[in-house]
């Protein structure tokens, strides 16, 4: 277990001071978010039932879901990336644990994220959104959030690991867009024919920001949905723990079988 802590570190660091010498990806991953939370709160919120203000509410905790769903493409495109320029090559000629190596990198990815959050809560906070719940509530949000995207971020080092080149992993990465707007993230899912309705509501996602919701004081819960979502503090801990269990084994076990 130490050899793992400390190899983890290792590559932890390694992706830190990745980010640090590449900035402009950072700055790049951050601005989205924001951008998309003005565009879909001034934007589309004049569009629907909900006034503006309370759509904003709304929109907010989703919006902060939807950045952590965005592990699927970051995890994807920094394993393809290290897999097909031979970095992880050459980690696999040292004696180092197999685990360390996307070990560190979703580490990495969950401390970017942490510190990415805080802009995108603020410009949340100046467009009128507020954590009601209270301190203890709001805390175990952030927690989820967090969990989630090491989740997601293990799906997208899988899927890396296991793409062909950089550009497949690009394509399908970029492809992930699409699974916030099949979710509660931007909008309820209650006006919604019951068939789509109940492919959203089991989505990871919807079960993450109606929690997101629940415990920032934003929404309650809604009624008769399906199980993740009516308990969404249960489902988000089950689904992050579901997509944990798998990815985690198949993606070490695939970065250790791949031949250099």
């Amino acid at each position: 277990m130490s050899t793992v802590l400390h190899d983890g570190v290792a590559v932890l660091g390694r992706h830190l001071q990745r980010v640090r010498r590449a900035p402009a990806i950072l700055v790049m991953t951050q601005t989205m978010p924001i951008v998309f939370l003005l565009f879909f709160g001034y934007v589309f919120g004049s569009a629907l039932a909900m006034p503006g203000t309370e759509y904003r509410a709304f929109l907010v905790p989703g919006m902060l879901v939807a950045t952590a769903a965005n592990g699927i493409m970051t995890g994807m495109f920094t394993a393809a990336q290290d897999s097909h320029r031979g970095v992880m090559d050459r980690f696999r000629t040292l004696p180092m644990s197999r685990v360390a190596v996307p070990l560190g990198q979703a580490a990495a990815d969950l401390v970017t994220t942490a510190a990415g959050l805080v802009p995108l809560v603020l410009v949340g906070l100046a467009m009128g959104w507020r954590m009601d719940g209270g301190p203890v509530a709001a805390v175990g949000a952030f927690g989820l959030l967090l969990l989630f995207r090491f989740a997601t971020t293990w799906i997208g080092i899988l899927l890396g690991l296991a793409s062909r080149s950089e550009e497949a992993a690009g394509q399908l990465g970029g492809a992930t867009f699409i699974l916030p707007l099949l979710s509660n993230a931007y909008i309820p899912t209650d006006g919604m024919p019951r068939r789509l309705r109940t492919l959203t509501e089991w989505n990871p996602i919807s079960a993450v920001a109606t929690a997101a919701r629940d415990l920032f004081g934003n929404a309650p819960v809604p009624e008769g949905a399906a199980w993740p979502v009516a308990h969404p503090v249960a489902g988000s801990i089950g689904w992050s723990l579901v997509l944990l269990a798998v990815c985690v084994p198949l993606a070490v076990r695939r970065y250790a079988a791949a031949k250099g």
